[in-house]
């Protein structure tokens, strides 16, 4: 009963700060005409972190977390490295029963090898690879406990789907994991603000989200020198990012999420990634950066 108190706290506290950020309603209105165009639902979520301005468009319709569902899965596993329940370098040792995707690096391991957590958490989150993904998400308890830690922070409407009791229904609907913008930029703050578990892990967990090999969409509008911690989604109808951008007077926030998208193609000309890059470019523009 605790815990839902406190999660209730929390988000109470979440909704009062949003209540007294400003709008930026000229670069609301400059994306909202391109989110309206947009063949399929779009919503974003931008914070300034200098000026506190917010843009929201559908920040609170919820959307498939796609990849993206691996940053809740971090924070699992960081909680359950900080109880001591595991070690960052501990040696872990690979079984046949955990592959998931001959794409991946971890499912292409020999029964038996064995591999540094550490190097798990970085294919996770720079390659995506599931079979690490799933085998992390197992070792930090498991969606039912990944959630419970989401709540604990605040986090009501980000959860964890997959291979999670009792939300079968959820994930016929959104797949692994679902979130709104809102909350997925407020879960990556939660960590540029130092605020989950200590200042040390909070600022390790960005480092670990800075080496992303997926970098052809909304990263790619962002100059190479500036610093970028995100992580992306993608499935055949639903295309989404978060972005931390820090460099020069630039210091935001951003996630674009995308669902029922007409064009499910896998070409770097898919509208959604498109829309991302158009937002990204039109953010960095905006907040400092070049012009």
């Amino acid at each position: 009963m605790y815990k839902y108190f406190l999660a209730t706290l929390i988000t109470l506290c979440i909704a009062k700060q949003t209540f007294t950020q400003k709008n930026d309603k000229k670069l609301q209105g400059k994306l909202q005409t391109l989110l309206a165009a947009h063949k399929g639902v779009a919503g974003i979520y931008a914070i300034d972190l200098n000026t506190n301005k917010e843009i929201a468009i559908n920040a609170d319709t919820i959307f498939p977390t796609a990849s993206m569902v691996k940053l809740p899965i971090l924070l699992g596993i960081l909680q359950k490295i900080q109880d001591g329940k595991y070690q960052y370098h501990q040696s872990m040792q690979y079984k046949d029963s955990l592959f998931y995707d001959e794409g991946d690096i971890i499912g292409n391991l020999k029964n038996g090898a064995n591999i540094e957590l550490s190097k798990i958490i970085l294919l996770m989150l720079s390659t995506s690879d599931n079979t690490a993904s799933l085998w992390l998400q197992g070792l930090a308890g498991g969606g039912l406990a990944i959630n419970d830690l989401l709540l604990k922070y605040g986090f009501t409407h980000t959860k964890v789907n997959s291979r999670t009791p009792g939300r079968e229904i959820n994930r016929t609907q959104y797949g692994w994991g679902q979130t709104t913008p809102r909350e997925m930029v407020g879960l990556l703050k939660l960590l540029v603000d130092k605020q989950f578990i200590n200042d040390t892990v909070s600022q390790h967990a960005v480092r670990l989200l800075s080496r992303n090999y997926w970098d052809e969409q909304a990263i790619a509008a962002i100059p190479a020198n500036v610093f970028v911690a995100s992580k992306n989604g993608a499935v055949n109808a639903s295309r989404s990012e978060v972005l931390y951008v820090r460099g020069g007077k630039a210091n935001y926030i951003f996630c674009i999420c995308t669902k029922n998208n007409e064009d499910t193609s896998w070409e770097n000309s898919n509208k959604a990634w498109q829309l991302a890059i158009e937002i990204s470019t039109i953010l960095w523009q905006a907040k400092g950066g070049e012009r």
